[in-house]
């Protein structure tokens, strides 16, 4: 396959990140700025909290919009032609302290001061809350190899590099309130300003009404906390925008190209679009994502903890399949919990194994193509990894771990697969999967366990099953054992209505689940002289 194949086959595509992608096309036509300068695409981050799963879901998606992108150019990420940043609004008043913090007081004793300027109640060396806090961002984001760039709100305001840009603002102040004023309460309306200064004796960043002295010089008036009447510059890190003020301002003044958002900031986007234009400049291309819902279909909370953190999903999964997980339709709203893991991970592998026999279009809308490259993985126009497979199924290791219940360790796991599929022939991968089958099935599969006993037609076949397994060789294949498992639950003296009653009995009375896996692969992996003992079990609660 040739780049320019890749190319036409990238801008037809109906795949996601590629229909995004195809806006920015439409933006750029010849693929690039006419100053020559990357297409920018940004993230946003309130370092007000610690990075957590929906941190990492923007920058993955935006990251494969990006590389959708580059791919519909021909251009790799090595060639410069598109940037990532990510951005901490660090500046943000702190408007109440955290419950998952020490140094309660601290905190309480400096709200509404800019993050950035209230002090660390961590004892790891930073300098701020927000110091704290962007450090962990940026450990998290290099912790999965994104690409990106990071910029704090704090540095731009305080260093003067946003000076212009709030000058703008400052010219354009009757506009912003034109704009954001009828979207407010009356009682809001009354205290609204755009600019938020920061009072020069407390501090904090006030929510005051200000007058506009002088746009050019950046000067500004406002009534202080003490009622004092204070004149002084807006710039250099002396005020703060409000959030929708300070989103425009962003992209006016960083010449944003690509950011999306969540379904809760959809109003936000749309007063922004409205005041990034009356600054002179042009709203972001970006989609609108569905929110992350819990197990019983509610809106995910920090404040509630009813999410999913992303250390609970790598103690159970591995990372790609979180990266599966989240790229389909992201306009869709995704139920998020520990019970979506293991199908995750094996509809990850399942994708991943058939990538390489696919058709180039099939291969553009399969989500291991666009997770291979999120991070730099580009070999020439091949998806690496491509045709990779796991020799058993996640859910078959979790089978095995259920059985073995308290006795379930990685080594006696790793004993098992190694007699199942030759010594050396566990991969990093498999490895990984191994320790994670041992967390979630001692946390969510042994206390739910219960066998229970079988009906007289079932022991009858149970019996047939060990008869079987008595005569057969200690190395039966898997398929010779699943088609034995077949024909006893055929067999009309049994009296089952059709296999999936016989395979329903066979995991609810030697695995004390409603469900399972082959039965042929579990009787290979798990040993045939086991699997009797399993039986023998099965029937003694008969």
């Amino acid at each position: 396959m040739t780049e320019q194949t890749l190319i036409e086959a990238a801008r037809t595509s109906k795949a996601w990140p590629f229909q995004e992608a195809q806006r920015l096309l439409k933006r750029y036509p010849d693929g690039a700025k006419a100053d020559g300068s990357p297409v920018l695409f940004e993230t946003g981050y309130g370092p007000s909290g610690l990075p957590h799963i929906g941190t990492f879901q923007e920058v993955l998606r935006t990251t494969l919009v990006r590389r959708a992108f580059e791919a519909m150019i021909g251009a790799k990420p090595e060639d410069g032609k598109t940037r990532l940043v990510a951005f901490s609004d660090d500046m943000d008043g702190l408007r109440k302290v955290p419950d998952n913090v020490p140094n309660q007081d601290l905190l309480t004793a400096n709200l509404h001061k800019p993050l950035s300027r209230v002090p660390n109640p961590f004892d790891t060396g930073h300098d701020s809350f927000a110091g704290h806090n962007n450090a962990q961002l940026r450990a998290f984001l290099d912790r999965f190899g994104f690409d990106y760039e990071f910029v704090a709100a704090s540095e731009r305001y305080n260093s003067g590099a946003f000076d212009d840009a709030l000058k703008q603002v400052l010219r354009k102040n009757d506009a912003i309130l034109d704009i954001m004023l009828p979207t407010l309460r009356e009682e809001r309306r009354q205290t609204y300003s755009p600019v938020l200064p920061v009072s020069p004796t407390s501090g904090k960043v006030l929510q005051v009404p200000l007058e506009v002295v002088d746009a050019e010089a950046g000067t500004i008036r406002f009534t202080d906390e003490d009622g004092s009447t204070v004149e002084q510059s807006a710039l250099g890190g002396m005020s703060k925008l409000q959030w929708k003020v300070d989103w425009a301002m962003r992209w006016y003044a960083l010449g944003v190209d690509y950011e999306m958002y969540g379904k809760d900031l959809t109003d936000s986007g749309v007063q922004s679009g409205k005041i990034v234009k009356a600054l002179g400049g042009r709203k972001p291309e970006g989609l609108i994502y569905e929110m992350f819902l819990d197990e019983n279909g509610e809106k995910i909370s920090k404040s509630k903890g009813n999410g999913l953190t992303i250390e609970e999903w790598l103690t159970y999964g591995s990372e790609e399949s979180l990266g599966f997980y989240i790229f389909p339709n992201p306009k869709s709203a995704k139920q998020l919990h520990v019970g979506v893991i293991p199908r995750a991970v094996d509809d990850y592998w399942q994708f991943r194994e058939r990538l390489a026999d696919q058709p180039l279009d099939k291969q553009l809308g399969n989500p291991v193509w666009h997770l291979a490259r999120a991070n730099g993985g580009f070999e020439g126009a091949e998806a690496p990894g491509a045709g990779d497979r796991l020799p058993v199924t996640y859910g078959l290791l979790l089978n095995l771990a259920s059985v073995l219940g308290a006795e379930a360790t990685e080594s006696n796991l790793r004993d098992y697969l190694a007699s199942y599929i030759g010594e050396g022939q566990i991969t990093s991968e498999l490895e990984v999967l191994i320790g994670t089958a041992v967390n979630y099935t001692r946390d969510y599969i042994v206390p739910t366990l219960d066998k229970r006993a079988p009906e007289a037609n079932e022991a009858a076949a149970l019996r047939a099953l060990d008869d079987h397994l008595a005569k057969a060789p200690v190395d039966a294949s898997a398929e010779d054992l699943q088609t034995e498992v077949y024909e006893i639950g055929k067999r009309e003296e049994f009296g089952f209505d059709n296999l999936r009653d016989w395979f329903k009995a066979l995991y609810q009375t030697l695995l004390g689940s409603d469900q399972g896996p082959r039965m042929g692969s579990f009787i290979a992996l798990y040993g045939i002289a086991n699997t009797r003992q399993l039986i023998a079990e099965a029937l003694a609660r008969a």
